[in-house]
């Protein structure tokens, strides 16, 4: 019970905090360009998502870089930070910049992550596919569905795909491998 206030309060504690934030910047961007990593992680046809408590839908995991960090190390942190999973691998596939938040230069990764999904005071986890996903993503990511349209397609449809589970810690991994020799 008492739990449960408590994450109630700190969903809308970042509600306030995230939009308030957003705002300011967007007003008063003093600092320029920021730079942000968010990550696309598979499990068959769907993708991993952010149901977000600030009110501004759906996003991938991911967020904005601190000071000195690289994109590799903002990607690692935002993910555990959002889902609970560990960046097992990752691929750069695109970098874009956009304005439909605050100024930033967005680095797109593809990636491979392991542990139990949970929720965070950002938002709760959850998989779907790309075409649920799109009528719902934020704007800031709306030029990754174009990629997540080609994953897709790229992705086999066969009845042979499943999960490989990590046989040291039994958890599941975020990518789907089919079984054939072509698994990146």
């Amino acid at each position: 019970m008492i739990q449960n206030m408590i994450d109630k309060l700190k969903r809308r504690g970042f509600w306030i905090f995230a939009r308030t934030c957003f705002t300011l910047y967007r007003w008063f961007p003093l600092f320029g360009m920021l730079r942000a990593s968010i990550g696309i992680i598979r499990r068959g046809q769907t993708v991993l998502v952010i149901q977000r408590n600030d009110g501004r839908g759906l996003s991938l995991p991911g967020g904005i870089a601190g000071r000195k960090e690289t994109e590799e190390q903002t990607l690692r942190r935002e993910v555990l930070e959002e889902t609970g999973l560990s960046v097992t691998g990752q691929e750069l596939r695109m970098r874009y910049s956009s304005t439909a938040d605050v100024p930033c230069t967005i680095s797109v990764f593809e990636v491979e992550a392991s542990g139990e999904l949970k929720d965070s005071w950002e938002g709760s986890p959850r998989w779907m596919t790309a075409p649920e996903l799109e009528p719902h993503l934020m704007k800031s990511q709306r030029p990754v569905l174009e990629l997540l349209r080609k994953i897709s397609a790229e992705l086999p449809g066969t009845v042979r795909d499943e999960i490989v589970q990590d046989e040291a810690s039994g958890e599941t991994p975020g990518r789907v491998h089919d079984g054939s020799s072509a698994e990146r």
